[in-house]
């Protein structure tokens, strides 16, 4: 059975806890955080600590914390020649101290803690700087998920780039969506099927062939009312960029 030690107490902490409390070939011996009152719930299944001086002995260590603590929390592991490793789309494998021996399992998905991932299907994207922690850590991954690439730290900076646009970009947009509707006394879930068919038709269509509406069409009386409707600057400077950039795309004109 493989010994696991997570660090971090943040979303991906606590999916990838979950996800191993499923795993009969892994076995979860510790985690650890700073702030150990966010991990107590933890707590109730292993071992727990706020010392990162008392890390116990294992075959992988996965820091899962921000992004700009990753380096801080791999210089302060209180061992050497061990396979850590971290979770980061933005973060070089080379940004860990070298002490350790590196790597990067990067789990492809949004994470928020009120909401179960399945890890089953999701991608997980792997590098190593060694040809034999590769090979445990592809073979680690597989029992997480049956998507498992093998992308190095440019190739996943780009990725994480573009999963901004798709994801976290894409979710502000339902927020303002859904602000529209509620201050109008509109339901939000009235427009439920029209986001998922935009999801499954890019499934079938690229992006560019999927796009329809008023800025490709250059349907510019449509496009100055919606700009009237819009009382917040932002959103109408948001709406205009946009509007811009789709008829850019597709050779329309500008607003």
């Amino acid at each position: 059975m493989l010994k696991v030690v997570l660090l971090g107490g943040g979303n991906i902490a606590y999916h990838l806890f979950t996800a191993f409390g499923k795993l009969s070939s892994v076995s979860l011996i510790q985690c650890y955080n700073r702030n150990i009152h966010s991990i107590k719930e933890f707590g109730k299944f292993t071992q727990i600590t706020d010392n990162i001086n008392s890390l116990e002995k294992a075959d992988i260590y996965i820091i899962a914390v921000a992004d700009d603590a990753i380096a801080q929390v791999s210089d302060m592991l209180p061992f050497s020649d061990n396979f850590v490793v971290h979770t980061s789309g933005n973060v070089s494998m080379y940004s860990m101290n070298a002490k350790n021996r590196r790597g990067v399992l990067y789990p492809l998905q949004t994470f928020s803690k009120e909401k179960l991932v399945d890890f089953g299907t999701l991608p997980i994207c792997i590098e190593a700087e060694d040809e034999k922690d590769f090979n445990f850590l592809k073979a680690f991954s597989s029992e997480l998920s049956t998507h498992v690439y093998e992308i190095n730290s440019e190739q996943r900076k780009v990725i994480h780039l573009a999963a901004v646009f798709v994801n976290n970009f894409v979710n502000h947009l339902y927020y303002i969506g859904h602000e529209l509707c509620e201050k109008n006394n509109v339901p939000f879930n009235i427009l439920h099927p029209l986001i998922e068919e935009t999801t499954h038709k890019i499934m079938e269509l690229t992006p560019k062939e999927a796009q329809t509406g008023p800025a490709k069409r250059n349907d510019q009386s449509t496009i100055n009312a919606h700009l009237e409707q819009l009382p917040n600057k932002n959103h109408k400077e948001i709406y205009k960029l946009l509007t811009a950039s789709i008829q850019n795309t597709y050779g329309r004109k500008k607003l």
